[in-house]
C-alpha cells in the first residue's frame, strides 16, 4: 500500500509541558495518538506508554490467546484478528499503566486515552478510547469514525444534549473510560475498506475542542498531505487552543 503520513504535536499556548504521544511506523502501517492526564509529568508517561505498548504487541510474532480463539472461530477472517489484536493491545497497555501508577506514588492516578490506525491491504483498522478521535475525508466530505467515551457523549447519545451545546459545557471532557485509570478497558473498534485518496486524521481533543467538523472538513479538503499536520495545529493555535494539540494525518495513495 502506498501512504503519505505527516504529523505534528503542540504544547498549545497555556499548558507547561506536552502530555500527548503520537506514532508513525510507515514501514508497517501503524499511526497512534494518546492524550494523557495526570499530575506532575505522569500524563506524558502514562500516553507514552499508551503508545509504545500498542505499537510493540501490534508487532509481536506470538498471537495472545484472545486472538487464538478469534482465529479459530472466524476461520482466518484477517479483519477479525486484527481487531482483537487491538483490543489485545488496548487492554494490556492499560494494565501495564495501573501497575506502574499503582507502584508509584508520582504517578498514581494516571491515565490517557488513544486512537490506533492499522493499514491493511484494503481495509483501514481503528481502535480507540477516551475522546481521542479518528476522521476519514472522502471526495471532500469528512466524516468522524469514533465516538467520544465521554459523560457529554452519553448525554448526547440520549437525546438530552445538542452537539452545538455540548461543545460549551466546562465538563465536556469528563471521560467514561481512560487506559490505565481504570484498569481493563473496552475500546471501541472497527474495520473500513479504503479507496485512492482517502485521507486519515487522528488527533486529540486540543485540536477538536477549538474547531469544529465543518472546519476540519474544509483543511483536511484542501492542501498537501505533507502540510496537512502543520496546518491544523496551525489553525486550533489560532483558533485559541489551551490544551496540548496532536495529530496524525495519512493519505491513501
Amino acid at each position: 500500500m502506498d501512504i503519505a503520513a505527516s504529523a505534528r504535536t503542540d504544547c498549545g499556548p497555556v499548558r507547561e509541558n506536552n502530555e500527548d504521544a503520537l506514532l508513525l511506523d510507515h514501514d508497517n502501517l501503524i499511526f497512534i495518538v494518546a492524550d494523557g492526564m495526570g499530575g506532575h509529568a505522569a500524563g506524558e508517561v502514562a500516553s507514552r506508554m499508551a503508545v509504545d505498548t500498542i505499537h510493540e504487541l501490534l508487532l509481536g510474532q506470538q498471537d495472545p490467546e484472545e486472538t487464538r480463539l478469534v482465529r479459530n472461530f472466524q476461520f482466518e477472517d484477517t479483519s477479525s484478528i486484527l481487531r482483537e489484536r487491538l483490543r489485545y493491545a488496548f487492554n494490556q497497555a492499560s494494565i501495564s499503566i495501573r501497575k506502574t501508577a499503582d507502584e508509584h506514588t508520582e504517578t498514581r492516578g494516571m491515565g490517557t486515552t488513544a486512537v490506533a490506525l492499522v493499514l491493511d491491504g484494503a481495509h483501514a483498522h481503528l481502535a480507540h478510547v477516551g475522546d481521542s478521535r479518528a476522521y476519514l475525508c472522502r471526495d471532500g466530505q469528512l466524516q468522524r469514525l469514533t465516538r467520544d467515551h465521554t459523560v457529554v457523549q452519553q448525554e448526547i447519545d440520549a437525546g438530552r444534549l445538542t452537539p452545538e451545546l455540548a461543545r460549551l459545557l466546562p465538563h465536556r471532557n469528563i471521560l467514561t473510560q481512560s487506559i490505565g485509570f481504570q484498569g481493563p478497558v473496552e475500546p471501541d473498534t472497527a474495520t473500513r475498506v479504503v479507496q485512492p485518496g482517502d485521507r486519515f486524521l487522528l488527533c486529540t481533543d486540543g485540536l477538536t475542542d477549538v474547531l469544529t467538523d465543518a472546519a476540519l472538513n474544509d483543511l483536511m479538503g484542501r492542501g498537501l498531505i505533507d502540510d496537512l499536520a502543520e496546518s491544523l495545529v496551525e489553525a486550533a493555535l489560532t483558533a485559541h487552543a489551551s490544551d496540548n494539540i496532536t495529530v496524525v494525518c495519512v493519505e491513501i495513495r
